[in-house]
């Protein structure tokens, strides 16, 4: 099992990142607009990364694993978020490739319990000079290694 802090619940594997709505982030409806749903979990990707040394400060070239792009982005909406306030993004890894990933993500309630959405994500890692698949640093793997679902 793995937790982010001592406040935030164990989850089965993984990790579960806090984020908070704020009212700017809520539609006309009063719901939490679709397009935020995507920008929580990667905050909280950001944040993940950031507290293991894997950031990206601007500089491509200095950018190592932080230099990627997303070649896939898969949503699905089960309950409306219609309220401001503490929430959590469950975040793994269900494939973690040579120059490439899949990571698994639901948008839920503070304690994992409630899930509102769920999706993956397909990101590979580029060469800043050439913009082309590279593979990840093996520090980027073993930190990634933590992170993978369990197969069934």
């Amino acid at each position: 099992m793995t937790t982010r802090a001592p406040s935030v619940p164990a989850v089965e594997y993984g990790v579960l990142v806090p984020v908070v709505v704020h009212f700017d982030d809520l539609d006309a409806l009063g719901l939490l607009h679709n397009a935020r749903y995507p920008l929580m979990v990667e905050r909280a990707w950001v944040t993940h990364w950031q507290e293991r040394g894997f950031s990206f400060e601007g500089d491509w070239a200095a950018a190592g694993d932080a230099c990627n792009a997303v070649r896939e982005l898969r949503i699905g909406y089960e309950l409306p978020v219609n309220r401001t306030g503490q929430y959590a993004v469950h975040l793994w890894l269900d494939r973690l490739g040579r120059t490439g990933l899949t990571y698994g993500f639901r948008f839920c309630s503070p304690d994992g319990a409630v899930t509102y959405a769920q999706g993956a994500r397909v990101l590979v890692r580029l060469d800043p000079g050439t913009l082309r698949p590279a593979p990840w640093s093996e520090a980027f793997r073993d930190a990634g290694r933590g992170l993978l679902r369990p197969q069934d």
